[in-house]
């Protein structure tokens, strides 16, 4: 047969459309062939057994199409159970649907490996002019929601020498602000997210930004030490309390951190977390609900089949349902964690993007 040349049936002449059961054929043949031979029917025909099969006529005699088809050499041992069909076309779901649920791994950790400074380098070049923390010269701001801490006893300083309460404040808004900045950046290479309209998008970052913070906090918290490494600094919570943070918000935050960690996840697993907390459609003013609600879905069910691949048993068994009870306890600590910034300072004297994320 020539390059180009129309292929066509060897059972009615109608188009080919390739080989099958051996033997190159139309659909129609195809499918004919496989259900008379799958039911199992004996047909007769009513005249001579030499009826014309065309595509015209070929419906007319099943007796002599379906001898026409075995004449022309089409195997019968090639015929899948329609079980099998199912399994077939069952696999093909379950991987296309991997391959889906790769693609969205693939584009959160890129979208978080160019957005998430992990040597906090860039926090060193933050400063107006370079000072180390507490010299900044602006009035003092709350710190982030996302502030770090760590030994849960805080050491009682000589009686003489008591630390300002505020003295960590001014760094921590500065260390707030560049870790909210982060966050943006990081919802903003994630198309879907790029797809809302902006009102949306806002909605969702003032919603999520402060628990993202503390996702990614939780993959410097170094659990030997209770201290968050963050390049140069390290920050306990003894210098959350420094910043005005109160036991009732900083023991149990430590206790979260020490929580996530041990579950050791991996890179995968952070960022699945960051997107399920952004997308989330339970944020007031929101006009994509559905949209929102979908993608939020795909990204629960990706981390739980990521889960079950990744972590053998015994180990993996409760681990999705660990990762969303620590989800439900990130909100209380939000919660906690906003209503003793506002109780540290008024408002007003916050950088301006911590204080429009708090609002």
């Amino acid at each position: 047969m020539e390059p180009g040349e129309e292929k066509v049936c060897a059972v009615c002449g109608d188009r080919a459309t390739g080989y099958h059961f051996h033997v190159m054929t139309c659909e129609g043949c195809k499918g004919f062939f496989r259900r008379s031979i799958n039911k199992g029917v004996r047909f007769t025909c009513p005249f001579a057994r030499s009826c014309p099969v065309t595509k015209a006529k070929r419906r007319q005699c099943q007796a002599c199409r379906l001898q026409k088809c075995l004449d022309m050499g089409m195997r019968k041992d090639m015929i899948m159970s329609e079980e099998a069909l199912r399994q077939r076309r069952a696999l093909r779901g379950q991987r296309r649907l991997a391959r889906e649920q790769q693609e969205l791994i693939d584009i959160l950790i890129a979208a978080h490996q160019r957005t998430f400074d992990s040597s906090f380098s860039q926090f060193m070049h933050y400063w107006v002019s370079g000072e180390p923390p507490g010299t900044r010269p602006y009035p003092q701001s709350p710190p982030a929601p996302d502030a770090p801490a760590a030994p849960l006893q805080l050491d009682c300083p000589d009686e003489d020498v008591l630390p300002d309460v505020f003295s960590m404040l001014p760094h921590f808004a500065d260390l707030s602000t560049f870790m909210i900045q982060q966050v943006i950046n990081f919802a903003k290479e994630i198309p879907a997210f790029r797809s809302l309209p902006i009102d949306d998008q806002i909605s969702l970052l003032k919603g999520a930004t402060l628990d993202i913070c503390q996702i990614q906090f939780n993959t410097v918290f170094n659990p030997e030490t209770n201290a968050w490494e963050c390049g140069q600094h390290c920050y306990t919570i003894q210098d959350g309390a420094l910043a005005g943070f109160q036991q009732i918000y900083l023991e149990p935050l430590l206790k979260f951190h020490i929580s996530l960690k041990k579950l050791q996840l991996h890179e995968a697993e952070y960022v699945l977390l960051q997107a399920m907390l952004l997308f989330s459609p339970d944020h007031a003013d929101i006009a994509q609900r559905n949209v929102i609600d979908q993608f939020q879905e795909k990204v629960a069910l990706t981390l739980k089949s990521y889960i079950d691949h990744q972590h053998p048993m015994p180990e993996g068994r409760f681990l999705y349902a660990k990762l969303l009870l620590l989800l439900t306890e990130l909100q209380t600590l939000k919660v906690e964690n906003t209503r003793q910034i506002l109780h540290i300072q008024d408002l007003s004297s916050m950088t301006p993007l911590l204080s429009e994320i708090i609002s």
